[in-house]
């Protein structure tokens, strides 16, 4: 089925599925991240954007900009943590079907 832009399809609980793919993936991510047992500086950084990233789908009204700045400040705290790879690459993934990047980051 197409939709226009803009458009979203919604679950049979009424939420929009992007929200719920994004709850997810920042759960994993926190889950995993507190379970690693390594202590690294930004560790705080990151936690204190995925709690951002949480109470922004949990309010309903994601507002994209700054989703995509908690995503590069927790890549940047946790990027070279391998082990949390893949999941930061899911909440990646769900912040990015909210809306494609403005014209002027892609490379």
């Amino acid at each position: 089925m197409l939709r226009s832009v803009g458009q979203t399809r919604v679950t049979g609980s009424g939420e929009d599925p992007r929200a719920t793919e994004l709850r997810a993936a920042v759960s994993r991510l926190r889950r995993e991240l507190a379970g690693h047992p390594a202590e690294f500086p930004d560790r705080d950084i990151a936690e204190d954007e995925l709690a951002v990233l949480a109470a922004m789908v949990a309010g309903g009204g994601p507002e994209i900009p700054r989703m995509r700045r908690s995503l590069l400040l927790i890549a940047g705290a946790i990027g070279s943590v391998s082990a949390l790879g893949p999941a930061l690459m899911d909440v990646r993934n769900a912040v990015d079907l909210f809306g494609e990047m403005p014209p002027r980051w892609r490379g």
